[in-house]
């Protein structure tokens, strides 16, 4: 089996993602901001502290030690993330904070570690895979609160078709994945907050995304099963919006 780089890997969609690729006994190293317990009897999972504020120097550390490895992992998952809630009608101040802090983690931090994974693999000669976790907010917009956060997923996308065009004839493919709604500890609040009918609404089905089912979908494009569909961003929202 092959070895995978998963961030934002202690909950919700890469937690279910770091337990479909050991459940097919893949090797995983996975990072967020604290540390976990969850598989530490598992000798196939590696976890690191990625603190993603401050990417650079995290990311240089933690790729520098995995390329000391006997075999460089050859699928990268974004997943890391913040939604941070940053209305128009907030000061100036405190909105450029939040849209500043939102872009640099979720999009300027996964695109340099993509950027240094994919230099290792091209000078390697590795066939790597890509899969970005982006958001049906990428494409269709969010709530204005959100609006940085939906910026910031759509250029996750836009990120992934600039190396699915220039990488793929040196082998290394790339792809999004677009989850709407999906059955976290986020949605868990919300459901509580607005209850389920508010999550539901306007879905053609009648249950929100379980995490599990993104984590199949992940597995399946990291086995390299849809090559030809580099570039391209996986919808998986429960019929939310349909193209």
């Amino acid at each position: 089996m092959g070895s995978i780089i998963v961030t934002g890997s202690s909950r919700g969609i890469g937690k279910a993602i770091v337990d479909r690729y050991l459940d097919e006994e893949w090797n995983v190293f996975g990072a967020s901001t604290t540390d976990i317990s969850t598989w530490n009897d598992c000798s196939k999972y590696t976890h690191t502290i990625l603190d993603l504020i401050d990417y650079k120097e995290a990311i240089d550390f933690w790729v520098d030690s995995l390329e000391k490895l006997e075999k460089f992992p050859q699928v990268l998952v974004n997943n890391a993330a913040v939604f941070i809630e940053s209305p128009i009608s907030s000061s100036d101040e405190s909105w450029l904070e939040n849209w500043n802090k939102t872009l640099s983690i979720n999009l300027t931090a996964s695109s340099y570690l993509a950027k240094k994974v994919i230099k290792i693999w091209s000078d390697s000669k590795v066939e790597g895979i890509l899969i970005n976790i982006s958001s049906r907010a990428g494409q269709r917009g969010d709530t204005e609160e959100f609006a940085a956060y939906a910026a910031s997923k759509a250029g996750m996308m836009a990120f992934v078709k600039s190396i699915a065009r220039n990488y793929g004839k040196l082998g290394i493919t790339a792809f999004s994945i677009a989850p709407g709604f999906v059955h976290t500890d986020m949605a868990i609040e919300s459901i509580k907050t607005y209850g389920e009918e508010y999550l539901t609404q306007g879905l053609a089905l009648n249950t929100i995304v379980p995490p599990e089912d993104i984590a199949t979908l992940a597995y399946r494009i990291g086995t390299g099963e849809f090559k030809h569909a580099t570039g391209q961003t996986f919808h998986i929202n429960s019929g939310s919006y349909l193209f």
